[in-house]
């Protein structure tokens, strides 16, 4: 940068160096009638791009609009403290890191650029990876109502991060847009005050003070958009170079401020010279860019004899170093092309892997290792032109999906294979379940030794359904062979005597007779009951004599005359008590999922019927209830009544876990 620039540049903040006299005051402002006529700014040679040397204009429009975008969003201008990288090399878990570490960094935006590349370079691998993940759906899956679906949380954290970065971009340009608006209005009314300085009947010093006025005001009037950004500085610039031109001030003291300003912009061309030797052609073009911002906005007007002059020398040497920078520009687009080059290459090495035949799955497992390379490769290749991006990624993409088909074609017999054995171990599951309930020990138990010896000589399966299945077999198993353990443990002195107890009772209860007396037979029964829970459990194996009290139980209700509630609540009671017994909490809490189930299903039958009886009922020409709204009616009740009994039974066994 420039040395003095920090010392000397800093005072060029656009103001008179001009020390007002009390004889300056006294003076008339001398105008023509055609210097105050001029409405319409001509602008000047030396604050636009608008030069004759046609040849630097590709130049200055290069720098101007690099500026003008700066301008507009000044977080921008840190952007070039951050090398831009060449994302399309780094692997899908490297860009999502990369990316997690920019939407940190304090100004977002002065990174949008590297944000966006980054999620090109995803997409574009993600894009990639998911193909080759749907082709290997396609070609195993047998159950054409499946659909494919892949879920990678390396996406789903790209999402997240990205979705920060699009927030804060959000909020930045909704704050951005409303200043922006409000800085131009702004600027356009400091154009118009100066448009009004050049006044024959206005004190020289108000004048002045003015005009000092309305530049410091410009110095801090904000970012406009950048669009307008050029037609408005020069309209500016144009104003206070008339304010120069055609005000005859102190002449003494104005040259001396013409002096000043043709010093600067010397030392501005100065370090321009140096630049232009710099070998370092990006970080030339961006100091070049604050040099012309600073010549443009900070530093005021020359004499005009030294204008065209000096301006034409910057822009010469601006022109110099932008063509330094489209030969680096040249360079990086015959790097592209040698990229271009390489890649197609890793194409023609794909292609011919999908043409080579091998009959076995450890040379599958080479070659499909030899195409991962490739791909890793052809990532980490770099950029290619532009306009041949999307055709050479085309070709890269219909290279691959030919090796997985031709891969696919080999491994279409094997999972073939597979699946025959995926049916019969599924027939061997079926088997498993159908006998885990078995309490014949002694014709059970070889037949289930057998399934396990079938199972462990059938192949492989499908990955896909290999544990599900291996869950099902083992748990059926395990089920049977826990039960069988159970009843030789259970057949003990204590559980035998309590069974040849309950076989006595049952004679005495086959004798017993109601009397007629409601609540003494109740009271009886109730006696009966407890008699029997009284002499405990009884081996597993003869648990059927648990069903013959239950029968005779069932029997003496029903010449009981109870109600119907009252014998379901009966019945479940001495049914829990058992299971309660038993110490079996797995039974006791399917019965409570159960009853929850079924409470459910009563709710939504009534809530249908209610809203079926309310289409009968609002008609217009329904003047009394038919016989489908009195049935639907009698349903209701049946059903109310019904959940009731459910959800009693519910609490009863809530109740139960409680105790």
């Amino acid at each position: 940068m420039l040395e003095e620039k920090n010392d000397n540049l800093q005072e060029a903040d656009g103001k008179l160096g001009i020390e007002i006299s009390d004889s300056i005051e006294d003076n008339a402002i001398e105008t023509s009638d055609s210097e105050t006529a001029a409405e319409t700014p001509v602008l000047s040679t030396e604050n636009t791009v608008e030069t004759p040397e046609t040849d630097h204009q590709e130049a200055l429009d290069a720098i101007t609009n690099s500026n003008a975008e700066e301008s507009e969003d000044e977080t921008l201008k840190e952007r070039h403290d951050i090398p831009m990288q060449d994302y399309n090399t780094f692997a899908l878990d490297a860009l999502v890191d990369e990316l997690k570490k920019l939407i940190n960094i304090d100004k977002t935006m002065s990174v949008k650029d590297h944000i966006e590349e980054i999620k090109k370079a995803f997409l574009l691998q993600y894009t990639h990876l998911l193909d080759e993940k749907r082709e290997e759906f396609n070609a195993s899956n047998q159950d054409p109502n499946e659909e494919f679906e892949y879920h990678s949380p390396l996406k789903s954290k790209f999402d997240e991060y990205y979705n920060v970065f699009r927030e804060k971009r959000n909020a930045h340009f909704k704050n951005l847009q409303t200043n922006l608006k409000s800085n131009l209005e702004n600027r356009l009314a400091i154009v118009e005050e100066l448009k009004e300085l050049i006044n024959p009947q206005e004190n020289i010093k108000d004048t002045l003070k003015h005009f000092n006025d309305l530049r410091e005001r410009w110095k801090n009037a904000g970012a406009i958009p950048k669009d307008k950004y050029n037609h408005v500085w020069n309209n500016y610039h144009f104003h206070v170079e008339n304010f120069y031109d055609y005000l005859h001030l102190d002449r003494e003291a104005r040259d001396l401020d013409f002096k000043y300003n043709l010093e600067q912009k010397q030392k501005i061309i100065t370090r321009v010279e140096a630049l232009v030797e710099e070998t370092d052609i990006s970080k030339s073009f961006r100091e070049l860019q604050d040099l012309h911002r600073i010549w443009k906005e900070d530093i005021g007007p020359v004499s005009k004899e030294h204008r065209d002059v000096i301006w034409n020398k910057f822009s010469e040497l601006t022109k110099k170093i932008h063509d330094k920078r489209e030969v680096l520009f040249e360079s990086q687009r015959a790097n592209e092309q040698q990229n271009l080059e390489v890649k197609k290459a890793i194409i023609a090495k794909i292609e011919v892997l999908a043409t080579e035949k091998v009959n076995s799955h450890s040379q599958w497992l080479v070659q499909i290792q030899k195409v991962e390379d490739l791909r890793n490769e052809f990532f980490a290749a770099g950029k290619v032109p532009s306009e041949v991006n999307e055709e050479t990624w085309a070709a890269f993409k219909t290279a691959v999906r030919n090796f997985n088909a031709f891969k696919n074609s080999f491994y279409k017999d094997i999972k073939k294979d597979q699946n025959d054995n995926l049916n019969k171990k599924m027939a061997l599951v079926a088997k498993a379940k159908e006998l885990q309930e078995s309490t014949d020990f002694g014709i059970t138990t070889p037949v289930m030794k057998q399934i396990q010896e079938e199972w462990k000589q059938i192949g492989h399966v499908p990955k896909k359904y290999s544990d599900k299945i291996w869950k099902e077999f083992k748990d059926a198993c395990n089920h049977y062979f826990d039960k069988l353990k159970e009843h030789k443990s259970e057949e003990n002195g204590d559980e035998v005597a309590a069974f040849d107890n309950k076989k006595t009772y049952l004679e005495t209860l086959r004798a017993f007779q109601l009397t007629g007396d409601h609540k003494t037979d109740l009271d009886a029964i109730k006696a009966h009951i407890e008699i029997w829970k009284g002499y405990g459990k009884v081996p597993f194996s003869r648990r059927h004599i648990e069903g013959k009290f239950n029968k005779i139980l069932d029997a003496l209700f029903e010449k009981l005359s109870l109600s119907k509630k009252e014998t379901e609540m009966m019945r479940f009671s001495n049914r829990i008590d058992s299971l309660s017994d038993s110490n079996d909490t797995r039974k006791l809490d399917n019965e409570k999922i159960f009853l929850m189930r079924k409470i459910e299903e009563v709710q939504n039958e009534i809530f249908q019927l209610e809203n079926n009886i309310q289409f009968f009922t609002n008609t217009k020409n329904a003047k009394k209830e038919n016989s489908i709204v009195l049935e639907v009616r009698k349903n209701i009740a049946i059903h109310k009544e019904s959940l009731e009994v459910w959800k009693d039974k519910l609490k009863q066994l809530r109740n139960l876990g409680q105790e």
